[in-house]
């Protein structure tokens, strides 16, 4: 009976650090449930020269990222009128078919900003947002895509490690 008690306690100690693990406030694996709402009333384009900031808080990314408790994406604040965004040609390769949101997770199979893909499908990073993922793992990291509902033409892929996010064009398949 002794052994049996001093096993199960010893078991118990065993397993504290597992409860004690804090869930990271963004990234970490965390998936959005759903992309962000549109923006109903946006800054707009920023204006020439200015610094962006994203680290809401002590510890997060100062690039767009989305806060695990909530889903709240930060960054994702300009609204429709953001001259960055705008296509001459939106849906010039098609529409992206593979499937959004978390039940479509992906994993890069190599690329860089310019041109990266998973599945047979192929994006390009806004080119103004090409310094926002340079932690990215190109070849291995696991994305979600999520339709833009601001920006027509563009998606968002969210890196389910880091917790980012940038705007993206598909170039097909």
């Amino acid at each position: 009976m002794k052994k049996t008690i001093g096993l199960f306690a010893a078991s118990l100690l065993l397993m504290v650090p597992a409860f004690a693990q804090k869930k990271p406030e963004v990234g970490g694996g965390h998936v959005p449930a759903r992309g962000p709402a549109p923006v109903k009333k946006g800054s707009g384009t920023p204006k020439e020269g200015a610094q962006t900031h994203y680290n809401d808080r002590d510890g997060h990314p100062n690039a767009p990222h989305v806060d695990a408790k909530g889903d709240k994406w930060v960054g994702h604040d300009t609204g429709p009128n953001d001259a960055r965004l705008k296509l001459d040609h939106p849906w010039a390769h098609g529409h992206f078919t593979g499937g959004f949101g978390p039940g479509h997770v992906w994993h890069l199979s190599g690329g860089g900003p310019a041109r990266f893909g998973f599945g047979g499908f192929f994006f390009s990073v806004a080119p103004f947002e090409v310094g926002l993922c340079s932690g990215w793992l190109w070849d291995s990291d696991s994305i979600v895509i999520y339709e833009d509902p601001d920006h027509v033409g563009w998606y968002l892929a969210y890196n389910t490690r880091l917790g980012t996010y940038v705007h993206v064009e598909y170039l097909g398949a």
